[in-house]
């Protein structure tokens, strides 16, 4: 079973200026505002739909302008906006500035028409020359300059900003009980080992290949319990926390979408059906194989609910859970049609880049 990928209630979400972040219940709250990190999500959300239809594009101009409007002249970004129109925060390189990166990097080879497609190029550009210290935001960044090198494999800034995101990640560690190159667990965790392999196929660099594919198996078995994905929850997880033992609660639907992410991304690079299992648990997660057994998809709205809760579910749905239903579903739909042949461990290999997104050549309305 997969979920129909549907729009509603991203469009409930949305108005003139941009996604509102919160809503109570499938009720937008304005008073929050919006924020960059959801509306950069949208982006790359929007801009992988195949033929979007009027109503979306509409959409991915609006968030494309957002964005643009949170850069600032030296590159940096702003992330929270009110809603009648001030921005609360100074330009900086936080998340936002990765997740802006990231989505504009995906618009820029995949967007519905040839203007809208070089209008995000040119805003990567203006950004692409910053670093960042976080290494999450590197990260993020990251997934951008890879979709770019993937369409355009002489691109030296989106080169330059791949190899430096590798070298901020950090080494990956031998030590098989804990691999990862942060202290905890944290949240969206799987985009780490997703732009490893993104890296490693756009940069030819094997060894961090396979490290990405790696890390991604060790994830998604400190992740699994009793076959079905037990995701880290709000808190985060170290390395005491024992794989398979007692689940941790709030998890969160951006977890679960990242691990989609990573595993698509995986299979499409490597061709192994290791992956598809993993993105179908993935999948099934949203649906109600998780820890507390109850859907986190709303099929009557077209939203997804906040968070698994010990005994339920909250009940908001918010942009963040919404785009993170919306992405996964889009992965369901376009791999998980066939049956898994194998659950066996993916070797790295070398992979086979994928052709470049098949796109009209309409030169459309920019925003």
């Amino acid at each position: 079973m997969t979920v129909d990928v549907s729009f509603a209630h991203l469009i409930r979400l949305t108005d003139d200026i941009g996604l509102f972040e919160h809503a109570e219940g499938t009720v937008a709250r304005p008073e929050h505002g919006y924020c960059v990190d959801d509306v950069a999500r949208a982006l790359v959300v929007l801009a992988r739909e195949p033929d979007p239809e009027f109503t979306l594009i509409r959409l991915l101009k609006r968030y494309l302008a957002f964005v643009a409007a949170a850069q600032a002249t030296n590159g940096a970004v702003r992330n929270r906006r009110d809603a009648d129109g001030p921005w609360r925060d100074r330009p900086s390189l936080g998340d936002w500035w990765g997740r802006a990166l990231w989505g504009l990097g995906t618009m820029a080879v995949r967007a519905p028409t040839m203007r809208l497609r070089a209008t995000a190029r040119t805003r990567f550009y203006a950004s692409a020359h910053r670093r960042s210290s976080w290494p999450r935001a590197m990260t993020f960044a990251a997934l951008g300059a890879g979709e770019i090198l993937l369409v355009n494999p002489g691109d030296a800034v989106a080169r330059a900003l791949l190899t430096d995101a590798v070298a901020a990640i950090g080494p990956v560690s031998r030590d098989p009980a804990w691999p990862w190159p942060e202290q905890t667990l944290r949240y969206a965790n799987a985009a780490v080992p997703e732009a490893l392999i993104l890296a490693g196929a756009c940069l030819s660099d094997e060894k961090v290949l396979a490290d990405g594919l790696r890390l991604l198996e060790w994830l998604l078995a400190k992740e699994t319990r009793g076959g079905r994905l037990s995701l880290t929850p709000v808190g985060g997880r170290g390395p005491g926390t024992r794989a398979g033992g007692q689940p941790g609660f709030d998890q969160q639907p951006i977890e679960a979408a990242a691990l989609a992410d990573a595993c698509a991304r995986a299979y499409d690079l490597t061709g192994h059906p290791r992956w598809l299992v993993g993105l179908r648990q993935a999948h099934a997660w949203f649906l109600g194989d998780n820890d507390s057994m109850v859907p986190l998809v709303d099929t009557s709205s077209g939203g997804c609910c906040d968070g698994l809760e010990r005994h339920g579910r909250n009940l908001n749905q918010g942009a963040e859970s919404t785009l993170a239903l919306l992405s996964t579903a889009q992965h369901a739909r376009r791999l998980l049609s066939a049956p898994v042949a194998s659950a066996e461990p993916a070797a790295p290999t070398r992979p086979v880049l994928p052709a470049a997104p098949a796109r009209p050549a309409s030169s459309g309305a920019g925003p």
